[in-house]
């Protein structure tokens, strides 16, 4: 590959540029080239309608294709959770790294942990969900709570607990790591409690389908494992026909007997935001080691999960 720096599309935000800023590295490694940041503004980051109403699905993500097919960009990084289920032909996910943490995180006014919150505790998170899952947990073991839909990056977030407005609010730890405020965290959320969204913690790197040396160079960065798992996950939400905004969890993981690893186990769940039903479902399979596989796993629970009524508890089934 020749010197010519390489442009790596990403949103304007600060923990956009913080994961881009991680992967231009990376890249600036694996081929010795330089990279530059260029900022792109996305429908997502300049709306302020909460992210349910303006379809949750791609509103992150159009503005980085469009500049990809364009050739305005090289290749663009993507919060893996933010991208549309269905891959475009004219663009290939070139790489998908190591998943930072997919777990949800609390943090709460007077460093309380969830289970510690005081009565009537209002709990800010702009994702349907989370409001079903914290809800349903919630009158599982006798809190009240109340769920508060909210919008904003990690600043605007965190300052309504600074300031009072909020309790609590639930963010993704991977993006609290990725921009070094990690330590603000007052309480992990267990996936047993609150299952992420499909594919969080993990990024996406996209760049035009036809160049052959940068996919091969971009390959590098990809972790077989992060995209198994996370293929899985997509393939759930897919088959549930939901977008990304709708309230369903997944999370992948490998189940390992000592240091070999023999399984993957997928876990699924979609509620009422109001948390009063849930349909949440388990299935373990050998490891995928190709992508129909891993696609197969997906859509197997999907089905399950559909046969116990889970198409009723989203609402408006994204088309």
């Amino acid at each position: 590959m020749s010197e010519k720096a390489l442009r790596l599309g990403t949103r304007r935000s600060k923990l956009a540029m913080a994961q881009s800023g991680q992967v231009a590295e990376a890249v600036r490694r694996v081929t010795g080239r330089p990279v530059e940041l260029v900022e792109i503004t996305t429908y997502g980051d300049v709306s302020r309608e909460a992210l349910a109403q303006i379809g949750g699905t791609g509103v992150f993500v159009t503005a980085l294709r469009d500049a990809l097919l364009g050739g305005e960009v090289d290749f663009a990084v993507h919060s893996l959770k933010d991208l549309p289920t269905a891959q475009p032909e004219e663009l290939a996910l070139a790489a998908v790294p190591v998943r930072e943490d997919p777990r949800d995180v609390i943090v709460a006014r007077d460093a309380l942990k969830f289970t510690d919150l005081p009565r009537g505790a209002r709990i800010g998170t702009g994702a349907p969900r989370r409001m079903a899952q914290l809800n349903a947990y919630a009158r599982a073991h006798g809190l009240d709570i109340e769920t508060v839909p909210i919008r904003g990056n990690v600043d605007t977030r965190i300052g309504y607990v600074r300031d009072g407005e909020l309790d609590a609010v639930v963010l993704a730890a991977a993006g609290l790591n990725r921009i070094g405020r990690i330590d603000e965290v007052t309480d992990f959320l267990s996936v047993d409690t609150v299952l992420p969204a499909p594919g969080q913690g993990a990024l996406a790197i996209e760049c035009p389908a036809g160049n052959a040396e940068l996919i091969a160079a971009l390959g590098a960065l990809d972790d077989p494992f992060t995209r198994a798992a996370v293929t899985a996950e997509r393939s759930l939400l897919a088959a549930l026909e939901a977008g990304c905004s709708a309230p369903v969890g997944a999370l992948a993981d490998l189940l390992a007997d000592g240091h070999i690893v023999k399984q993957m186990r997928l876990r699924g769940v979609v509620g009422t935001t109001d948390g009063t039903r849930m349909v949440q479902l388990s299935t373990t399979g050998p490891v995928p080691q190709t992508h129909d596989q891993a696609w197969a796993l997906g859509r197997e629970l999907a089905t399950e999960m559909l046969s116990q009524g889970a198409a009723g508890l989203m609402g408006e089934r994204a088309q």
